[in-house]
């Protein structure tokens, strides 16, 4: 009985078979590892959004207005260290949520916020805007409101901020809210709308919206 073994032509087709299926198998690997980076970095920016958005309900939901202060020293309505001062684009005011770090710091609850939009100055951000957030501990200090402290990137790649104020006596919403005007002096909106507007992988304009509540409302009164 003869053996026969394979013609080369037999060997070539089979090596081609076998490299076809290796080349179908890794182009779905690579697909699949595309996906999975593409899902977690979404996950990342959504984590990222709902952490920002989070911490300012919660800073802002604990807003206040005091006359808690030494009126000799602070004599102009302007200079007041407690204030909420807020426009359609930026929120400077004063919370009871600030967490201290470190156990002897001298801080209390109390710290002056703000959250504004502005150009990243990062290496290679090109022209990229951040959602950023002011922060200082230290009210009674020798900066006014709009100064001093520590500022952070609260959230990245940020298009705008959109913010409205409830006004109970309108009924309506407002663009502005400002307590260092006489109207508004010892008064906080009841509720502030937070819009986050966002690019989203396709670049189109995605807008997130949340809503917080105001519980301390009036101005805290001297004892």
């Amino acid at each position: 009985m003869t053996r026969r073994g394979f013609t080369l032509v037999e060997i070539l087709v089979a090596v081609a078979i076998t490299a076809m299926i290796g080349g179908v198998v890794a182009a779905a690997f690579t697909s699949a590892f595309r996906a999975k980076e593409l899902v977690e970095s979404e996950a990342e920016r959504y984590r990222g959004l709902r952490v920002a958005l989070e911490r300012m309900v919660r800073e802002i939901g604990a807003a206040y207005v005091s006359d808690r202060y030494d009126l000799r020293r602070y004599r102009d309505q302007n200079d007041r260290p407690t204030n909420f001062i807020g426009a359609a684009d930026r929120l400077l005011f004063t919370s009871l949520a600030h967490q201290r770090l470190y156990t002897d710091a001298k801080e209390s609850d109390q710290m002056v916020v703000e959250y504004t939009v502005k150009t990243s100055s990062a290496p290679g951000a090109r022209g990229r805007q951040d959602l950023m957030r002011r922060e200082n501990p230290n009210l009674y200090g020798d900066d006014r409101m709009e100064r001093g402290g520590t500022e952070d990137v609260l959230l990245e790649d940020v298009k705008r901020l959109e913010l409205s104020y409830w006004d109970s006596d309108k009924k309506d919403w407002v663009k502005e809210w400002d307590t260092r005007r006489l109207e508004k002096k010892s008064i906080l909106p009841t509720r502030v709308r937070i819009v986050v507007v966002r690019a989203d992988e396709d670049g189109r304009e995605q807008k997130y919206v949340t809503e917080t509540r105001v519980m301390l409302n009036t101005e805290l009164p001297r004892f």
